[in-house]
């Protein structure tokens, strides 16, 4: 009987060391797979910091950290790293906590989707009396992406509404999705109304408090402003980047902040944002209804309806035909993106405070890919093709010019077509060079480009000019006006007013002589 026992019970054993071999093994196997996405992912970002590219990245991969981790500098002069706490401007992703702080009032009882804007204010004329919160949270109002000025310009609630409700209405897109920040600031305004309370407030105390959100506001914060990532831009008349500084310092001091407010500027980092997709997927911020409501794709955002907007977010389906909620943002300096593949749950945020060309904006999709594609690896996000070229002008003399093109497409791993480049850069180095150099040779490559483009043809006239070769500037001119296309022609009248004054010298006098 005893040896039975004894026999069970070593039988017994052995399966649980098996078992926990065979569970140890697959753990291990998991974490091996996640050993390797990191590295991917890492590599890829590397290669990419090396050529400029800056920001916070967080990858998460059903409630594993897969990544997170900060690339270049938050601030050059005092070399700052950026790292998983540094704190970026995130554009237009500050729609979903709008649309998130409208569904907050509904859940209290206090509006509905259905309301319209005339019952909330009192001077809606009547072209815009009927718009609905519905309709301004999908861009489905009608009203113009125009509306509105300056995001850091200073504009009193009052002179807001007055130019929303006098604008012109476009009554083709009421039951079409036309996005406009408009909408956003308008429901901001809708929250401090409704609500009694200052729109960053409401916010906080209803939604970035209970998710236990820490580094996310407006325009004030509660923590060590080092945190703040300084925003850069290229100069390309100049060719350096130059420090933008944080967000706070650009906008109004006071509270006349209407054509920023509510559609972008709040500042948020990755582990914030995190937390806030957690406290969406656990509904701790909403109720399971409300938040349905916020993911739900309403109006198709293309002819195509490959996208649609619902409350704050773009929805859309992945080649896996799961479903994908996400939204990015930019302010022109700094560019962000949040993807939540809700039904597989991954999470990819990217928060940069430098923009390099699309590379750079498509980041968080490559990491994306490499999630659900093992083969896949993404190549580095590129220079600016900008910095290339004054990278290029810097080491070589004009006579090399030649070889800049097949630098530039080796460099940018393309095929170079971009007519503004030495456009602009041509045209800035002529203000500053006393003889022909690098400027005019630029703009006389960029017509061998692109030899049909009359406005560049000007460009180089005007370049010509400048330098006081009268008959290469007649022979530019010449070839602009050659090419006028039917209608907009944007150089025409500086091609035939040069064209004139160049081959009747005394017109000119004669012009100088009217001005004084």
């Amino acid at each position: 009987m005893k040896t039975k026992i004894m026999k069970k019970i070593t039988i017994t054993i052995l399966c649980i060391i098996q078992f926990g071999l065979v569970s140890t093994n697959l753990k291990a196997k998991t974490q091996t797979k996640h050993d390797n996405l990191h590295a991917r992912i890492d590599s890829y970002l590397n290669a990419s910091e090396s050529n400029g590219f800056s920001g916070s990245i967080l990858v998460v991969k059903k409630g594993n950290i897969i990544l997170s981790k900060g690339y270049g500098w938050s601030d050059r002069k005092n070399k700052i790293p950026v790292t998983s706490s540094s704190v970026f401007n995130i554009g237009s992703i500050t729609k979903q906590f709008t649309a998130t702080g409208i569904l907050k009032l509904i859940e209290q009882g206090k509006i509905r989707t259905s309301d319209k804007i005339s019952q909330f204010f009192d001077q809606v004329p009547s072209d815009k009396k009927d718009i609905t919160i519905h309709q301004l949270l999908t861009h489905t109002s009608g009203i113009s992406p125009r509306t509105g000025g300056f995001r850091y310009d200073e504009a009193e609630n009052k002179s807001f509404l007055n130019e929303f409700f006098e604008s012109e209405l476009n009554p083709t897109t009421k039951i079409k999705h036309q996005y406009a920040n408009a909408n956003y600031i308008l429901l901001s305004a809708i929250i401090e109304l409704v609500s009694k309370q200052e729109y960053t407030d409401f916010l906080y105390e209803n939604l970035w408090k209970p998710a236990n959100m820490t580094a996310t506001g407006y325009k004030k914060i509660n923590f060590n402003s080092v945190r703040l990532a300084h925003g850069y831009y290229y100069d390309d008349t100049k060719g350096s980047w130059n420090d933008w500084g944080t967000t706070q310092e650009h906008l109004p001091l006071n509270n006349n902040h209407w054509y920023s407010i509510g559609k972008g500027d709040i500042h948020s980092s990755t582990e914030d944002l995190y937390k806030w997709h957690l406290a969406l997927q656990k509904n701790n911020v909403l109720n399971a209804q409300s938040r349905e409501m916020l993911e739900t794709p309403y109006v198709p955002e293309n002819s195509k309806e490959t996208s649609h907007y619902g409350y704050g977010w773009a929805i859309f389906k992945s080649n896996r035909g799961t479903k994908i909620v996400t939204h990015d943002g930019s302010n022109g300096i700094y560019f962000s993106n949040f993807i939540r593949f809700v039904e597989e749950d991954v999470v990819i945020i990217a928060l940069s405070n430098v923009i390099l060309g699309q590379d750079s904006q498509n980041v968080a999709w490559h990491i994306s890919r490499m999630v659900f594609d093992t083969n896949y690896q993404a190549k580095p996000v590129k220079k600016l093709s900008y910095e290339l070229v004054y990278d290029f002008i810097r080491e070589n003399q004009p006579d090399n010019s030649n070889n800049l093109i097949a630098n530039l497409e080796n460099n940018l791993g393309k095929k170079f077509t971009d007519k503004s480049v030495f456009n602009r850069i041509g045209s800035a180095r002529i203000s500053q060079e006393k003889t022909p150099d690098w400027g005019i040779e630029l703009l006389k490559l960029n017509v061998q480009l692109f030899p049909e483009d009359g406005n560049l043809w000007d460009s180089l006239g005007g370049a010509y000019l400048a330098y006081k070769q009268t008959k290469k500037a007649i022979m530019s001119y010449k070839k602009a006006l050659e090419l006028t296309p039917k209608n907009n022609c944007h150089w025409c009248e500086n091609s035939s007013k040069q064209l004139k004054e160049l081959q009747n010298p005394a017109l000119k006098k004669s012009s100088k002589k009217s001005s004084k």
